[in-house]
């Protein structure tokens, strides 16, 4: 007899703090690509710390349920983290993607969703971990910068690395004009690495 039980769903939740451009780039993927018959998978919710975030009508606009949990309502880090994951699990994710979410997580959040939190970083890691990526790449003298799609773990921007993209540093570069470049690798790259993470469940 074949197995007729469903497959459990897996829901994958996006966390944003701005416009959202990657989070779009993964749901549409998503529907284009038909992750669902595919996999059993679909982005359940966009969740923001921000509630005038861009992402969150651009998400919405693209069909996606939105919530929006404001740091700024927590007396502290901890007590946020806790929060949001509590939000987070009503969704029952199989994975919760890190797409321009501008918070520093707690090792407990880190933990809680240890080998199903991913992140896109806008640099060819190990190098430039943290911020201002782009000019310190080009203060450097680096001849490619890039981006790195890698899981989170409580050292920033060490976790294992999944998936990257290179693009030359051009001698007139400016921050902006390099970020640019970067962000287009960025929007191919965090989607086929999402999948790949999909692919490889069971």
């Amino acid at each position: 007899m074949p197995n007729l039980m469903p497959r459990q769903p897996k829901n994958i939740v996006i966390l944003i703090s701005g416009s959202g451009s990657n989070m779009a780039a993964i749901v549409r993927a998503a529907q284009a690509q038909h992750w669902q018959q595919q996999f059993g998978a679909r982005v359940a919710a966009v969740i923001s710390n921000r509630p005038d975030a861009a992402g969150l009508q651009l998400a919405q606009s693209l069909g996606v349920a939105t919530q929006v949990l404001s740091h700024q309502a927590f007396e502290s880090r901890e007590a946020f983290d806790a929060a949001l994951m509590a939000l987070i699990d009503t969704h029952q994710p199989a994975l919760v993607v890190l797409a321009g979410f501008m918070r520093i997580l707690t090792p407990g959040f880190v933990r809680h969703y240890a080998g199903r939190l991913l992140n896109i970083h806008p640099s060819l890691l190990p190098a430039f971990t943290g911020l201002n990526t782009h000019q310190r790449a080009i203060d450097a003298g680096c001849k490619e910068a890039g981006c790195t799609v890698h899981q989170v773990t409580a050292e920033l921007d060490h976790g294992p690395i999944l998936a990257q993209a290179a693009v030359p540093v051009l001698p007139d570069d400016t921050a902006d004009t390099l970020a640019a470049r970067v962000l287009v690798q960025e929007h191919l790259l965090y989607p086929q690495a999402v999948k790949a993470w999909l692919q490889s469940q069971p």
